[in-house]
């Protein structure tokens, strides 16, 4: 296997810019796709959601709440789950993803103190709260924030 034999798998490549109404022999002539007379049939259908005059389903729920844009979603790991390194071991994201503790570190890492840990570690983090910095300390540790 070498880059000149890759090719895609059979039906998952599907072109965007197919060209319809182009006649029989096409396989998408005639109607181009669009069935017979109605009003999807012509041009200026109506947008998505529109529906005949009726107030549509977005306008009659009510609104809740918001998003806020600059909110982060950190990752929590106990401090219980760092008893899979070895002493003196330096765990940052990276090691943790690779130990597949955190699969996804989204917008960062934070440390949190619940269960025990046993063993003196070097851990860099985005965060500590104060119980899990205090354990990583006690064993002489470093609590690292990145």
């Amino acid at each position: 296997m070498d880059l000149s034999n890759l090719h895609y798998a059979e039906g998952s490549k599907q072109s965007g810019n197919f060209r319809r109404g182009r006649g029989h022999g096409s396989g998408n002539g005639k109607t181009a796709g669009k069935g017979h007379k109605g009003q999807k049939a012509r041009s200026g259908a109506p947008r998505p959601g529109f529906e005949g005059g009726q107030m549509p389903l977005y306008r009659r729920l009510p609104k809740r709440g918001f998003t806020n844009r600059n909110s982060k979603v950190i990752v929590g790991i106990n401090v219980s789950v760092l008893e899979v390194f070895d002493n003196d071991a330096v765990v940052s994201v990276e090691t943790l993803i690779e130990q597949g503790i955190v699969k996804n570190p989204r917008d960062g890492v934070k440390i949190l103190g619940n269960g025990e840990l046993t063993k003196k570690l070097t851990v860099q983090a985005n965060a500590f709260s104060e119980g899990a910095k205090a354990k990583i300390e006690a064993l002489g540790g470093k609590a690292e924030v990145i």
